[in-house]
């Protein structure tokens, strides 16, 4: 009977929090989340500062800027602790530009016409640290996430890119026109850092808004012997929705 009575009290002691918590804004979990996913989409600006983007710029009616371009992404996180989270994500981008040289024409006063591919593609592993706390537990069942939450997070990982330019060119020596295909690709190291902020629609859904620096530089194909290593550096902005599971 003693036992009964208690689990009666113990109920109706629960059920009022876990009613306010549900009629609440952000309403409540059932424990704390164990892990999130993100899919994310935004703008992507290379730095393209190297000797390629240079020489590039200089030749064709390609501007440094014509580079930036959208990408898309996605980021699934782990609970390591209640702020701090093993963060493995993916984030891809690229543009094909159009062009023509600047300063030469063919023979028939037609201009020489080419386009540059320019794609880059990252696999990271990193940590994210929310600054203020994510939710808090209201009772040994319930959990409310915070309606704003801002974070930092930094990693490193590999990016892949492809560098390609396809058309008619100029032979500087002998002022001939050609047609060629000139392609680079490879992976390197690379390392980030973010910042943003979650900000909760319903206890399991989200949108995550962030700022990010990518730094990263590749060896270039025989195709391009000369230039030095390509600039893969790069800032972007995304927003994304979270699921909290």
């Amino acid at each position: 009977m003693k036992t009964r009575l208690a689990t009666l009290l113990a109920c109706a002691l629960l059920t009022p929090a876990l009613a306010h918590a549900q009629s609440g804004k952000n309403g409540y979990l059932f424990g704390q989340p164990r892990a999130t996913l993100t899919l994310r989409g935004g703008f992507a600006s290379p730095t393209a500062s190297s000797e390629v983007f240079s020489f590039t710029s200089k030749q064709l009616t390609v501007g440094r800027g014509d580079f930036g371009s959208a990408s898309f992404g996605a980021d699934l996180g782990l609970h390591l602790s209640s702020r701090l989270q093993l963060q493995l994500g993916t984030t891809r981008s690229g543009r094909t530009i159009n062009s023509e040289f600047r300063d030469w024409v063919d023979n028939d006063e037609l201009p020489i016409e080419q386009s540059t591919v320019f794609r880059r593609q990252s696999v990271t592993a990193g940590l994210k640290y929310h600054l203020t706390s994510p939710g808090r537990s209201i009772s040994r069942l319930a959990w409310v996430p915070s309606r704003f939450t801002p974070y930092v997070s930094a990693g490193a990982g590999t990016m892949w890119y492809r560098f390609r330019q396809e058309g008619d060119f100029v032979d500087f020596q002998t002022l001939d026109v050609f047609t060629s295909d000139l392609a680079s690709s490879s992976w390197a190291p690379t390392a980030y850092a973010a910042g943003g902020f979650d900000y909760s629609l319903t206890p399991r859904l989200g949108l995550t808004t962030e700022a990010r620096y990518d730094y990263a530089r590749a060896t270039m194909s025989r195709y391009f012997e000369g230039f030095d290593r390509i600039d893969l550096s790069g800032v972007g902005a995304n927003v994304g929705l979270t699921v909290r599971f």
